[in-house]
């Protein structure tokens, strides 16, 4: 098995077209036509799990973080970075990093968080609009089953929990083909008219390409007609954040020491208590100090994140408990997670979870 080939699997789960602008994710280090001799799954890429990698004849290091973030200048081993570069390509170990992309699904990151809680009714904090394109396109009656069947196969047609979505109507089509053309029906030089179906079809924009293939393979039509558009819908399925419920509401306290339980915490850095229940909660793995009003206006109880400064705390304002776990505290799950999405696809692979804690901060 390829490394492109395990690339596949991670990237249909979390397509690197949805990392953010300052992002850094995907293959860092090696060459996607390497064969794979093993898989170690990491948040952090450093030095001492490539040499891990090494020791367990693991190939390919699939880390959350992106080793490389910023431009680099020079590799002569003077930082972390630097070293851990030099030992990976030394040692032909590829690096591969799903960071922002994996934080925007569904099922990505904060699903894990939210898993791990006990909560239900999952929904993103913070859908992303300028996700979706619509596909508007005309054919024949008799060949819409095989063309419409062909971008459902490539991913077309998703809305939420509903697959196979489309819509069509009938009218009346024209067109006078040229001397050089090769018509499906009608007469060189006639303008010939004909019944035809037009067809609506959503997609993410991210497949345009696959999807616009899909349609001109199956369709008969020498020119396929067609057009697409950008919808500023918010798309349910992408976006930053998480929100969820818990079964029964709990006590502030109870809550606090649940995150202190789930997440192994030392401590919980958190807000005056609001004397209130918490059932709904808001949760954002690493930073998130930047969706504190969203957690807000979602009317959640309590808002999960890390990385808050301090007068990023007044941003609570005494209408959300909010709780600072600790960025790798709040991401550890996500080794576990990529485990379980490669294993389900490939079982009889070796995936690894990293041994070694990455975590740079530690408590007295």
């Amino acid at each position: 098995m390829t490394i492109g080939s395990i690339i596949k699997i991670l990237e249909h789960i979390a397509p690197p077209a949805l990392q953010e602008s300052y992002d850094n994710a995907g293959l860092l280090t090696g060459r996607p036509d390497w064969q794979c001799t093993g898989i170690l799954c990491c948040l952090d890429a450093v030095e001492t799990v490539v040499e891990e990698a090494i020791e367990k004849n693991c190939n390919l290091v699939v880390a959350h973080h992106p080793i490389v973030f910023s431009g680099l200048k020079k590799i002569n081993g003077n930082n972390y970075v630097e070293r851990t570069l030099i030992k990976s390509i030394k040692q032909d170990i590829a690096i591969y990093a799903i960071h922002t992309n994996l934080d925007n699904v569904l099922q990505g990151v904060n699903g894990k968080i939210a898993e791990k809680l006990g909560l239900t009714n999952l929904q993103i904090l913070a859908p992303k609009e300028r996700q979706l394109e619509k596909l508007y396109f005309f054919v024949p009656p008799e060949y819409a089953e095989k063309v419409r069947s062909a971008i459902f196969a490539a991913g077309g047609g998703e809305i939420g929990n509903y697959r196979e979505c489309s819509f069509s109507a009938t009218g009346k089509g024209t067109f006078l083909p040229g001397d050089d053309a090769q018509p499906f029906t009608g007469e060189i030089g006639v303008r010939h008219e004909a019944e035809e179906l037009k067809m609506e079809i959503l997609y993410p924009f991210y497949l345009r390409n696959k999807i616009i293939t899909a349609l001109r393979e199956s369709h008969p039509y020498e020119e396929v007609a067609y057009e697409t558009i950008t919808l500023n819908n918010l798309h349910q399925g992408v976006g930053s954040g998480i929100t969820g419920e818990f079964q029964e509401t709990l006590d502030e306290t109870d809550f606090l020491r649940k995150l202190k339980e789930v997440f192994h915490l030392p401590m919980v850095r958190h807000t005056t208590l609001l004397g209130k229940k918490v059932k709904k909660v808001s949760i954002c793995g690493g930073a998130g100090s930047f969706l504190t009003k969203a957690a807000i206006n979602s009317g959640s109880d309590a808002y999960i994140s890390a990385d808050i400064k301090y007068h990023e705390f007044f941003d609570a304002d005494g209408k959300i408990l909010l709780a600072d776990i600790g960025h790798y505290e709040s991401e550890q799950f996500t080794i576990e997670l990529l485990q379980h999405v490669l294993q389900e696809k490939i079982p009889n692979f070796a995936v690894l979870k990293t041994a070694i804690n990455t975590n740079p901060v530690h408590y007295l």
